[in-house]
């Protein structure tokens, strides 16, 4: 009796520990469940914190609203001050022959009309005076006379040196060349590397011994730079062929400020369009001048347009540098600080606040004015950064999620 007793206590006691247990691991299982689900809870709200930096950004900064509206601005370009090509003249060869004796020495060297400019020696006009002499003597009744006259004039002699051939009998082995306008005289050879003008002269000096010149220069060519005293290239005892153009002069009777613009300046711009002129050195100094020509240009690999006021008047010198300001007005675009607009090469950038966070995204601008920067997306109701400088590293982390853009 006394083991049957012993055994049932033994039993009872296995039955309590098998009862702690199993509440045990009730307790253990049910404490897991609940962890779970906190877990759960706590990750699906905190999800856009596991998301790369360099895709959003988290930060306590003031956020702004694009502003609409109509402006006036005013956009401040660069130029220089060059020879108004309209009035250049060209000087050439009307006759073939040898440089016997050359007067001009450096390029821009000034002239006045009537200055000697070259003497040349040429066998046909050399042997068409000899003609005329043996006509005249021949012919009693004169009446080849005139033709060989002709034929003089249009080589390049006047009707002065003609008569006093006819008077003297000497022929002239050297034939002056003048000069047929007052200007400033550049070799053709270095006028031509500059860039062309579609422009056509508009005054035309002849007569006398302007003899070998032709009239004013159609379309010609405008100096890439400031000018420059550089020695000529022709030489005495050089020969000429009929019709070689050997110098341009650059009347001064009119100057060109010339100003190169940026895409977004020049899809605005018109011709007529006013603007004031300042030198660079004393913007006290200025005048006001209406834009006569744009015309774009592709120099050295780049695109851009020109923009040429045409102005006369003594205020500026050729080679002068100078500052345009033109008066803008726009209904476009949003504007925004400047400093909430990122540049990344090529790229404008800014931060909108979507949710929690501030993600880049890129847009197009235009101009810049006042601390303010043209936006010309569409960005109405977007909250955005203030300042999108504040909340990088490095440019390089930046990475946008625009649709054709990475």
């Amino acid at each position: 009796m006394k083991r049957n007793y012993i055994v049932k206590l033994k039993v009872a006691g296995l039955i309590i520990i098998l009862a702690a247990l199993m509440v045990t691991c009730q307790q253990q299982k049910t404490g897991k469940q609940a962890n779970s689900v906190h877990h759960e809870s706590a990750d699906t709200s905190l999800t856009y914190l596991l998301k790369p930096v360099n895709e959003q950004v988290i930060a306590s900064i003031p956020i702004i609203k694009g502003e609409q509206g109509s402006r006036i601005y005013t956009q401040e370009i660069q130029g220089r001050i060059t020879y108004d090509t309209r009035n250049e003249v060209n000087l050439s060869s009307r006759v073939s022959g040898r440089i016997e004796k050359l007067y001009i020495k450096y390029n821009y060297q000034p002239v006045k009309k009537g200055q000697l400019i070259m003497e040349i020696y040429s066998p046909d006009l050399a042997a068409a005076q000899r003609e005329l002499l043996l006509i005249d003597k021949a012919d009693s009744e004169k009446q080849m006379l005139g033709p060989a006259r002709q034929r003089l004039i249009l080589l390049g002699m006047s009707a002065d040196q003609i008569d006093k051939l006819l008077r003297t009998g000497r022929i002239q082995y050297r034939v002056p060349v003048y000069s047929n306008a007052n200007g400033f005289i550049l070799e053709k050879q270095s006028a031509s590397s500059g860039t062309a003008a579609p422009a056509s002269a508009t005054n035309s000096n002849t007569g006398g011994m302007d003899n070998m010149n032709a009239s004013a220069a159609a379309p010609a060519a405008t100096q890439s730079g400031p000018a420059v005293n550089s020695a000529i290239l022709l030489r005495e005892g050089q020969y000429l062929s009929t019709g070689q153009s050997i110098f341009t002069i650059y009347q001064q009777s009119g100057i060109v400020a010339e100003f190169a613009l940026n895409p977004a300046i020049a899809g605005q711009l018109q011709k007529d369009a006013k603007i004031v002129i300042q030198r660079t050195a004393n913007r006290e100094e200025s005048q006001t001048g209406k834009i006569g020509l744009i015309q774009p240009v592709f120099n050295a690999g780049e695109n851009f347009v020109l923009a040429r006021v045409f102005l006369n008047t003594h205020l500026f010198q050729v080679g002068e540098l100078i500052t345009g300001q033109i008066p803008f007005f726009t209904t476009k675009g949003y504007w925004l600080p400047h400093e909430a607009i990122l540049t990344t090469g090529n790229k404008k950038i800014l931060f909108k606040k979507e949710a929690n966070v501030l993600v880049p995204k890129v847009v197009k601008t235009g101009v810049e004015q006042g601390g303010q920067i043209q936006v010309l997306d569409d960005i109405s109701g977007w909250n955005i950064a203030k300042n999108a400088y504040y909340l990088i590293d490095s440019e390089s982390f930046v990475k946008t999620q625009n649709k054709g853009q990475e």
